[in-house]
């Protein structure tokens, strides 16, 4: 049997793929849903050698699982775009995918038409994202309190790493901060025998050559090659005359003052795509500088963005020593590291563009991977409430706007109203899902809150999830970014839009089958 699969009903042959593609979608929603909230625990994922990975996090529960339904498969999808787009909500956005699915299963079965049913659903999701952009809160100083509040929720109340994703934007800047292609995310790194820290500059994974031996290099020079340090080469047929051996050993001296020039312009740093030459390597050693060769592309081009150093091919070693001079790099310090086995690379003074780098240590490789998700969380948590601002947390501003929406519902005429009417109830779920995971019956506590909304008169009404008692969210600091709301919601409805016009699966002809 697929998976997530029940028998089909007497009566419900024509649902039959629609109702095992929604089993197949809530195999998955529960999969994920137990993580959610404050009270929800942990998943152990356990691979076929015995490795092990215990997490919360969404995108990584669903990543590691062991998916072969189609439909399922689809769902995967949105935790995986919210991972992309915002970095954090993909629990939540996973689950709201699952509970639009399900309720609007139940229109289409009830004899609401699919395509009425989708097309409500999208004028109900558009609704629902402008109220709430309309009730976000801008965040636009670095030391707003609600700012540290959302980063402190992300961070799964882990104030060590919320102090680390602080202290690095400190450091960035707000206006670095705003720039959608600068992810904060990506300078999280995480090493079992570090401590937590934030370090202004980069980390280099590769290593250097003799790493025991590198020198510690101060106020010194980069060069960054897209090649290997080595000499021209020629063709072997070449060196069997005299005038290609007489041109092989130009090429050597002309190669030996390349590198006396490097050495002359103060070059204490090389990093190379490719590999060296050992006549290279003796002079790189003899003059103090630390080589590392096998660099990847992506880390040169950080490098070379830090340090402002112009990657170059080999036959640019050749130019006068004052145009080269401005093609190189400059770094305050680089070492290496033998306890994080990396080399540093100071970034210094520069201000108008820094860089950070945000170690997260723990004492097991498990522990420290787990630890470094939930700073890449509360670090794309910050850049999206400067981004799209802040809403009150854990579910209530969702269930202010699913009632909102049920009272626009009464205005639409047609049948496109069951679409927005499923959009409301799956609006509910996350706040539901939070109740029943803290030991709670959500349909008494979802009312408790909707009736001191509307006494209180405003949104952030919930239930304290510890005592049971009606509280302000945002006077308790349980706030969530607006960008992850949002988008949680819109990348949920594609796809529920998707699986819900899923008339039937048919299974296409191998491409490797000949043709008959």
């Amino acid at each position: 049997m697929s998976q997530g699969q029940q028998p089909v009903r007497e009566g419900e042959e024509r649902y039959a793929a629609l109702l095992n593609n929604s089993n197949a979608v809530r195999a998955i929603t529960s999969a994920v849903e137990g993580t959610l909230g404050p009270k929800g625990l942990d998943v152990m994922l356990v691979g076929d050698r015995g490795e092990v990975i215990i997490t919360n996090d969404g995108v990584t529960i669903l990543d590691k699982m062991d998916v072969s339904h189609p439909a399922a498969r689809l769902l995967i999808q949105v935790a995986r775009s919210q991972q992309k787009k915002v970095g954090d909500g993909t629990t939540t956005a996973t689950v709201l995918a699952g509970a639009l699915v399900q309720e609007g299963v139940s229109q289409i079965v009830r004899g609401v038409p699919a395509s009425k049913v989708v097309a409500g659903m999208q004028q109900g999701i558009k609704m629902a994202c402008d109220s709430l952009r309309s009730r976000a809160k801008d965040i636009r100083d670095l030391n707003d309190p609600l700012l540290a509040k959302a980063v402190y929720v992300a961070g799964r109340e882990r104030e060590e790493i919320v102090s680390l994703v602080m202290e690095a934007a400190a450091i960035i800047g707000i206006r670095k901060l705003q720039d959608p292609s600068y992810l904060l995310a990506d300078a999280v790194t995480a090493h079992e025998k570090g401590n937590h820290e934030v370090f202004e500059g980069l980390l280099l994974r590769q290593m250097p050559l003799y790493p025991h031996d590198a020198p510690v290099l101060e106020d010194t020079r980069i060069l960054i090659l897209h090649d290997a340090l080595e000499p021209e080469s020629l063709d072997e047929e070449v060196l069997t005359t005299e005038a290609g051996f007489a041109r092989y050993m130009d090429l050597r001296e002309r190669f030996a003052r390349d590198l006396q020039g490097l050495a002359e312009l103060g070059v204490g740093l090389v990093l190379l795509e490719k590999g060296i030459h050992p006549d290279a390597e003796q002079f790189c050693m003899d003059h103090g500088m630390m080589v590392i060769p096998r660099v990847s592309r992506s880390d040169l081009a950080r490098v070379s963005a830090m340090t402002g150093a112009v990657p170059l091919r080999r036959t640019a070693l050749h130019k006068e020593r004052e145009p080269l001079r401005r093609l190189l790099g400059f770094t305050p310090r680089a070492c290496y590291d033998e306890t994080l086995e990396r080399v540093r690379i100071s970034s210094g003074a520069q201000k108008e563009d820094p860089f950070v780098t945000l170690i997260v240590g723990a004492s097991t490789a498990e522990v420290v991977g787990e630890s470094a998700r939930i700073a890449a969380d509360a670090a794309s948590a910050l850049q999206a409430a400067i981004a799209g601002g802040i809403l009150p947390g854990g579910g209530t501003a969702e269930l202010a706007v699913s009632y909102e929406l049920e009272r626009s519902r009464e205005a639409v005429k047609g049948m496109e109203a069951f679409g927005i009417a499923a959009v409301a109830a799956a609006l509910r779920k996350p706040m539901s899902q939070i109740l029943l995971n803290a030991g709670y019956n959500p349909l008494e506590k979802m009312e408790e809150a909707r009736a001191a909304q509307l006494s209180e008169g405003c949104d952030d009404m919930g239930v304290d999830c510890d005592t049971g008692f009606v509280i302000h969210y945002e006077d308790r600091g349980i706030v969530d970014p607006a960008w992850v709301k949002i988008h949680g919601l819109q990348t949920a409805g594609e796809v529920a839009a998707a699986v819900l016009r899923i008339h039937n699966v048919i299974k296409m002809r191998s491409a490797h089958r000949s043709e008959d």
